[in-house]
């Protein structure tokens, strides 16, 4: 067995709750509401940590509005912190070069990041996790066990269809699932809901389009106003409850 493993237990140890923000495919919306999610729990005075394991496409920090920060070195990485929030990304070694990745190669580097971020005593761990079910969000679900599963859709059928397939694989390796989140709602419609009813989990609510959202990225005090934030501050206290 990889020594990584034993050394990610350990760091994860002092977690109480790992809360894995998950989507069928990108573009639903599931980074912003994990980055939203830490600075709303960090609000309430919760000791959070937020992880961008979206390896491919990382954009917390550019949500978070993090500019020239990088975590320190001490035993391990220090995740440096944004909000009241340790925040740790691949952004911070990549920065803004594309990371060409397959194979094995995405497992050792899920494993490195795991196994070197030294979060402290944390009540909540947000992981910004990578979209679909592809290697790299099974090796995330296989390292992070104590994960609870937040599940992010837009009421587009085809994003509908593909987090169906998420879901199902989910239950299949029974792995808690706290609900669905309908993000971007623009018209009315039950889509979501039935998908919910058929894959027999929580709908938790719904997120309107906000179009002044746009305008509060890189700001995390203006985000924490939004309406958009409003609504999941709402969908949250479901959660939390």
């Amino acid at each position: 067995m990889d020594p990584r493993i034993s050394i990610i237990d350990k760091r994860l140890s002092q977690i109480k709750r790992i809360i894995a923000v998950a989507s069928g495919k990108g573009g639903v919306g599931k980074s912003l509401i994990a980055s939203t999610m830490a600075l709303i729990l960090a609000e309430k005075g919760y000791k959070v940590g937020l992880l961008d394991l979206d390896l491919y496409g990382p954009s917390s920090h550019i949500i978070l509005g993090v500019e020239k920060t990088f975590p320190e070195e001490e035993k391990g990485i220090v995740p440096p912190k944004v909000k009241n929030v340790e925040f740790m990304t691949i952004a911070f070694f990549a920065e803004d070069r594309p990371i060409p990745l397959r194979g094995d190669d995405v497992t050792n580097v899920i494993l490195e990041i795991l196994s070197i971020t030294r979060w402290s005593n944390l009540g909540f761990l947000v992981v910004d996790m990578p979209p679909g079910i592809g290697d790299e969000v099974l090796d995330a679900i296989r390292f992070l066990k104590r994960s609870e599963f937040l599940i992010v859709t837009t009421p587009s059928k085809v994003a509908i269809s593909t987090v169906m397939r998420l879901i199902k694989l989910l239950v299949e390796i029974k792995a808690p699932v706290l609900g669905l989140i309908e993000n971007m709602k623009l018209i009315d419609t039950d889509l979501v809901i039935k998908a919910a009813n058929e894959a027999n989990i929580k709908y938790l609510g719904a997120i309107p389009f906000d179009h002044n959202l746009e305008r509060s990225i890189g700001n995390p005090d203006e985000l924490l106003k939004t309406e958009f934030t409003n609504n999941l501050r709402n969908i949250l206290s479901k959660v939390l409850a």
